[in-house]
This record gives structure tokens, sequence and C-alpha cells, in this order.
């Protein structure tokens, strides 16, 4: 009996160790130490990417700037698009060889590798400042959505006082055709088209233009929109003319522009 009783509490105690080993094993303490400390900016790599002197790279969460190279083939040369240096240099000047605070969301890093955070230069969300200065657009991707509210507010301002990026959307060169859009990768315009087609998954809605152009909305975003377009989105959208704005991303092979706020598309007919 006495024999079965220590082989019972061996086996309990063996099971904890196991289970303590494996915590400290999966726990990325690099990235937890990060919360409670300031890093410095060794290199500001484009408009949304810094890399620290511990050799981390960071991405800033929620925000999008011009891409300044483009891949050919299998590498990847300097083609800096629209405001693409601007954003570079301005982030620059808020973080390059400075201290700065990383705050993390749900995800803290992405399929790179990479940190993903929301960077502080004193007293300045640089995320937020990029936004706000019209050097960047939001570009917020569930789960890490903690401060979408605040990132539209700065893009509404930005808009409204045609900072940076926004400074040319009302002229007639910002307007597109459908057909343009894959020429105009990386650059603010606005498409007037029909919704030839919808597709509502479980995170995105997605709308079907001609020339494989296509708008996409989130669902943290599709809840700001009317219930009827929620409820059945192909019903209040297929067959209407439709006004949308932003900026140009190339989704394998395909541009598309991704809708964060419902002032990014208006409904003709």
């Amino acid at each position: 009996m006495k024999r079965k009783i220590v082989r019972v509490i061996s086996l309990a105690l063996l099971i904890v160790v196991i289970s303590i080993l494996n915590f400290f094993k999966n726990v990325d303490f690099k990235t937890k130490g990060l919360n409670k400390s300031l890093c410095t900016v060794t290199r500001v790599v484009d408009g949304d990417t810094i890399e620290l002197s511990n050799s981390e790279t960071v991405r800033y969460i929620g925000i999008d700037t011009p891409e300044l190279r483009e891949k050919k083939g299998s590498k990847w040369v300097y083609n800096p698009r629209p405001y693409a240096e601007d954003a570079k240099s301005f982030n620059k000047a808020l973080a390059e060889g400075k201290e700065v605070r990383l705050e993390f969301d749900v995800e803290k890093r992405d399929r790179y590798k990479r940190l993903l955070a929301y960077v502080y230069s004193e007293d300045k969300m640089i995320n937020l400042e990029m936004i706000k200065q019209g050097y960047a657009m939001i570009y917020t991707h569930p789960p890490n959505v903690r401060y979408a509210e605040k990132f539209l507010e700065a893009q509404r301002y930005a808009r409204e006082n045609k900072k940076g990026l926004w400074a040319g959307l009302d002229s007639e060169n910002a307007r597109i055709s459908t057909t343009q859009a894959k020429e105009n990768i990386g650059k603010i315009k606005v498409i007037e088209a029909v919704v030839s087609d919808t597709h509502l998954t479980e995170k995105v809605l997605i709308l079907k233009f001609k020339n494989r152009f296509k708008a996409v909305i989130y669902k943290d975003t599709l809840m700001h929109f009317p219930k009827a377009m929620q409820r059945s989105p192909d019903t209040y959208l297929k067959g209407k003319t439709v006004k949308v704005y932003g900026l140009i991303n190339d989704y394998k092979g395909s541009p598309e522009i991704i809708i964060h706020d419902p002032s990014q598309i208006e409904i003709l007919e």
C-alpha cells in the first residue's frame, strides 16, 4: 500500500515538473521584458518599421505607410511610392537614436517574427502621430485593435486638413477606374465602380469589382455599417455603383482597398 502511495505521489510530482518546464519553455521572456523597459532605436527601416539595439525588428501596429521597395522576381528593388521617403523621414525624426517604450496588443509577433507594438517616444505614440500628420493610413487588423477608434479619429483629422497622403484626394487625378487600379498600387485613390459580387466569411466581407479589384471590410468594421448590409451584403450592394477610396494594396497579384471606416465607401445608386 505504501509503495502504491509513493508511486502516485512520484507521478504527480513528475507531472508538475513537466508542466513547469513546458511553461518556461513557451514563455517569450524577451518580449515580456520589453513591456516594462525602454529600448533604443538604432535604425528606422521605413515609415512603419524600426530596429532596436537588441536586434529586434518592430512593426508599428495599426498603420500602413507607402512602400520604399517592391519585389521583382526574387529580389527587392528600391522603387519608393509617393510619400514613402517623407514617411520614413518623419519616423526618423520621432524615433531614430531615441529611447522608446513598447506596448503590445493581443498578438505580439507577425508571421515574419517581427514584434508588433504601439511605440512611444516620450509622451507621444508614434503610430498615432504618423496617421495624424498624413504619413500613414490606418491598417487595423483584428485582434490588435485596442486603439482603432483613436486611429480613425486621427485619420479623419488628416483627411479633413489635407495632410500628407490626403493632399490631392479631391483632385481629378485621384479618381481612377478599376482598370487602372493595379498600376496605382501604393497610392491613395478614389474608384467608382459597380459591385459585381460579394463574399462574406467569418472574418471579412469582400466586395468584388471588374478587373480583379476588391474592397475588403473586416468584421470589426462591418459592425458599424447598416444592419441590412450586415445581414445580406449581396442584396444591399450587388449591382450598385459605389465610390470607395483608400490606399491600394497588392494582395496575391490583385489590387484591393481595405475599408477601415464607413466613410471610405459611398453608394451612388
